[in-house]
């Protein structure tokens, strides 16, 4: 599962690393929640959690069916 989460990341970092930040994979509990924490400047960014439900969770839910939903630490 990991490996998976990973690979859908890599798909959304390019854009993240653009504006100076990134995603960093934490956990993956056993309910199908993903547990990631932005880094850089999108650690900090008033628009962070857009990013992480409109760019990150909404990438993972759509490649990966079983993720249910994803969490910022």
């Amino acid at each position: 599962m990991t490996a998976e989460v990973e690979t859908v990341l890599d798909l959304v970092r390019p854009a993240l690393l653009a504006d100076g930040g990134n995603v960093e994979l934490v956990e993956i509990t056993e309910d199908g929640f993903v547990k990631v924490q932005l880094t850089g400047a999108c650690g900090h960014c008033p628009m962070s959690a857009q990013t992480l439900k409109l760019g990150v969770e909404r990438t993972l839910k759509s490649k990966l069916p079983w993720v249910k939903g994803v969490l910022s630490i």
